[in-house]
């Protein structure tokens, strides 16, 4: 154990297939890979912990998997929340400076964003992230970051990214468990599009759709900010369950067979190919009775992902399509199926290569993983930047006073 746990940044992906641990130490600013741990989740349901006992346990082995291979002692981490319990909010509030004109100071942005997010949320709601979308200063809007800038009215437009608060404690429960203390949350689908966007498809406007074991994620980007934030309870478990049932094999040979001959467009398969199933009784039957079975899911998450699109107002902003990421896309088909019943550029999403990361972390199904570790370090750099800037103003002020 020769590094110095506070260069360290530790993240928690417990999904409901897997629960991963990736930790990443930062040098000279930049971060590079030092360790992870995977192992099969366990006591989930419907990406939901079901069994605290067996899912501490699975995470604390894939913990315990990341330090032997960071060389580090893990004693806190970053956790994301996902699930369809996650639900975004846009508000609009601000604060009146009286009749002069006033520099805009960070203590009126926090004021107004304070003022702008005192809406009513129900009593088991949480808000994960205060995400302003833009600023309005005297009646300008589109302005990004107000401080140094003069006037006597400033709103912002305001995304609240929300959770329940109940669901959110039983994962940072689980998380202490295993012996880690959660230092912060992120929601899922915000770090997935932090893995995988480039600064052009934010400000075009994009789609991210995360696509997990029990649900999708999505999280929507307009010229450059957060528009939309959203679950949908469909993901790829349930393509998996579906095989299962309409070709009377267990979940396993199922999710086996998926990976292995699913296609989501029943054209693109062969009339005459036939495949063997079933292991303790083989059986031919033809390979696009598989597609017929997984189309007409692939169609309903994205009938319901463009519905909850249109109803949040964005479905017209995706100037640079949709971005689709996690385990799910690898599915073979979902891209035509995306790109038909979107009508935008489809691509799927892979993490942004670390430094020194390992080969086998480059696939989507990692994205939400490095994502959080962007976002976190991206979030740590900020808040230095804060700090800085406060303390430099604090020295101004004695300066003055000397």
């Amino acid at each position: 154990m020769n590094q110095k746990p506070e260069n360290l940044i530790t993240v928690l992906d417990a999904g409901n297939a897997k629960s991963c641990v990736l930790v990443a130490e930062v040098a000279d600013g930049v971060l590079r890979y030092r360790g992870h741990g995977i192992e099969v989740s366990r006591g989930m349901r419907k990406g939901l912990i079901a069994e605290l006992g067996p899912a501490a346990e699975a995470i604390n082995r894939a913990a315990l998997t990341a330090e032997r291979l960071a060389r580090a002692g893990i004693e806190s981490c970053v956790v994301g929340i996902g699930g369809a319990h996650v639900k975004g909010i846009n508000s609009r509030g601000g604060i009146s400076m009286g009749s002069r004109m006033r520099e805009i100071t960070r203590e009126e942005v926090r004021a107004a964003v304070d003022r702008a997010r005192s809406i009513a949320l129900p009593p088991d709601r949480e808000v994960l992230h205060l995400l302003p979308q833009e600023f309005i200063l005297d009646d300008q809007a589109g302005i990004h970051d107000p401080v140094g800038m003069v006037g006597n009215k400033l709103e912002v437009n305001l995304h609240l990214s929300t959770c329940s608060g109940g669901v959110a404690q039983s994962v940072i429960t689980c998380a202490n468990r295993a012996g880690l203390e959660v230092t912060d949350t992120v929601y899922e689908g915000i770090a997935s599009a932090e893995a995988v966007l480039s600064a052009d498809e934010r400000e075009l406007g994009v789609c991210v759709a995360d696509i997990g074991a029990s649900t999708t994620e999505l999280a929507v980007f307009f010229e450059g900010s957060i528009a939309h934030t959203a679950v949908i309870p469909l993901g790829g478990d349930h393509f998996t369950n579906d095989l299962a049932v309409g070709l009377h094999v267990t979940v396993e040979e199922a999710e086996e067979l998926k990976k292995v001959y699913g296609n989501c467009v029943v054209t693109s398969v062969p009339q005459l190919n036939e495949i063997e199933i079933g292991r303790e009784q083989p059986r031919l039957v033809r390979q696009r009775f598989l597609a017929e079975i997984l189309e007409p899911r692939a169609r309903e998450l994205f009938t319901m992902l463009r519905d909850n699109l249109r109803q949040g107002g964005v479905l017209e902003a995706l100037g640079a399509g949709c971005v689709l990421t996690g385990g799910g896309a690898r599915m073979v088909g979902l891209q035509d199926n995306a790109e038909s019943l979107l009508r935008v550029p489809v691509r799927i999403g892979l993490p942004v290569p670390m430094s020194r990361m390992p080969a086998e972390l480059a696939g989507p199904e990692f994205a939400t993983a490095v994502g959080m570790l962007l976002y976190t370090h991206r979030t740590q750099i900020r808040r230095a930047h804060e700090t800085q800037g406060f303390r430099a103003k604090l020295r101004g002020i004695f300066a003055g006073n000397a």
